[in-house]
């Protein structure tokens, strides 16, 4: 850990942030960034040099864990009197480890990420440096406001956070606490907000978004949430959902997505194997027979639909024919795309201690398969909707190197299109015509004037 006291301030106390992981760590990220700045610091990009530097850690994979040191020892290279703090789940999880890295001046859990400022102000006056990782409360949610996402078309907000779950490859219980969800009263206050600040779309984060009400009092539930959001008037008009197990993709939550407006028909559903035999060493709780059904059942119910799949590529104990198993099912759903990740051992969990570990060369080659699956998959999924009209929100200024500009459609197919000379950032949604799908490749052409859609 760093040694020494920081003697004076600059009159420009200058600040940069590094997010590692998933988008409840976004999220945190952004309410850091706007805390900083409201008590006087002015934010730099993360490659220059900065007072002080903020890295928001991830502990998912051995990987993240690597990662998240990488960038603390690089925010040390970068300005070696700089103050560097290190916060999230591998800070959580790992303070110790965290603190004996080069140049840190303050490694803080999840619980302190709002103390962020604070602790900055007491370290530049000459406090020592400190370790503060305060244990994980189940209390609700608190509501944490932001204006904004720099560099985002879309917002993010984060009602629920934890994980009551136990999945033997798992270490996010450990770092982010059990489930606790944001009031609906104060999650809709938010939406307005993001609404209020010209945002069309939010997506609705947590880590186990679908667990969402289940611990506030009187208990509730997402689906109840999204009946709600049908109702209230100034709210964005399109509301997207991040991941959600499949054991909580309950019958009423489908109906709540297939009957509204307003949410998008888009689902990320995690799958990670199609074996029975690997799903009970992972200890999911479903079997390959249950996700088939309920993906099928899902499709029946909302036929434009993009299903999306997490799959973990060479888990302890997965030979050629549970794996063989994984692809005929992947292969048999109607789903679009696959995001695949290769079994990382994670110091701490269950599966860490499983025998019969998979080679590296062997999880490489079964990704790669399953990566080529997903492109299959993708490819099909967006080859239904050639010649069909979609509406698109168009993604800022983003261009190809062709110059075209991409869009997103409701049920998440990138769409590319020629940009308006006159308006490049239409704000709303344009109703596009797909006139060609190659490969991942989706070109489009605008519908009539192609104004933007209120």
């Amino acid at each position: 850990m760093a040694t020494g006291r920081r003697m004076g301030q600059r009159e420009r106390r200058t600040f940069a942030v590094a997010t590692l992981g998933c988008k409840v760590n976004q999220f945190d990220s952004q309410v850091i960034r706007e805390e900083m700045r409201r008590s006087g610091f002015e934010e730099v990009p993360f490659t220059e040099e900065a007072d002080t530097y903020i890295v928001n850690t991830c502990t998912v994979t051995g990987r993240a864990d690597c990662q998240s040191r990488q960038l603390i020892r690089r925010a040390g290279r970068l300005n070696s009197k700089a103050l560097v703090i290190a916060t999230g789940c591998y800070a959580e999880v790992f303070p110790l480890e965290a603190s004996e890295l080069p140049g840190v001046w303050a490694v803080l859990g999840n619980q302190a990420k709002g103390e962020i400022p604070s602790i900055v102000s007491r370290l530049e006056e000459g406090e020592k440096p400190l370790v503060r990782v305060p244990p994980l409360v189940n209390a609700p949610l608190e509501g944490f406001s932001v204006r904004g996402f720099s560099g985002h078309s879309r917002a993010f907000l984060k009602i629920q956070d934890g994980c009551n779950g136990s999945c033997s490859y798992c270490i996010v219980p450990r770092a982010r606490g059990r489930s606790r969800s944001l009031p609906p009263e104060k999650a809709l206050e938010e939406l307005l907000r993001l609404r209020a600040s010209g945002y069309w779309e939010v997506v609705l984060t947590g880590v186990r978004l679908g667990s969402y009400g289940l611990d506030l009092s009187p208990p509730t539930s997402l689906a109840e949430f999204l009946h709600r959001l049908e109702g209230v008037e100034g709210l964005p008009p399109r509301i997207r959902l991040s991941s959600i197990e499949p054991t909580d993709l309950s019958g009423p939550l489908v109906s709540a997505i297939r009957d509204s407006e307003r949410v998008c028909p888009h689902l990320h559903i995690p799958l990670q194997s199609g074996d029975d035999e690997i799903l009970s060493r992972m200890n999911r709780g479903y079997t390959r027979k249950d996700f088939m059904s309920l993906v099928v059942e899902i499709v029946r119910s909302i036929p434009s639909v993009c299903v999306g799949l997490d799959v973990i590529g060479g888990f302890p104990g997965e030979d050629a024919r549970h794996f063989q198993n994984t692809v005929d099912l992947i292969e048999s759903l109607p789903v679009a795309y696959l995001h695949v990740f290769p079994f990382s051992s994670r110091p701490g969990t269950v599966a860490s201690e499983l025998p019969q570990k998979v080679g590296s060369s062997e999880i490489r080659e079964r990704c790669r398969i399953l990566r080529d699956v997903g492109q299959k998959k993708r490819a099909a999924f967006y080859s239904r909707f050639l010649h069909q009209r979609v509406r698109i929100l168009v993604e800022g200024t983003k261009t190809d190197g062709k110059g075209l500009q991409r869009g997103l459609s409701r049920n998440y197919i990138p769409v590319w299109i020629e940009p308006d000379r006159r308006n490049p950032s239409p704000a709303g949604e344009l109703e596009v015509e797909i006139t060609g799908v190659r490969g991942e490749k989706v070109r489009g052409e605008r519908v009539a004037a192609g104004e933007p859609v209120d």
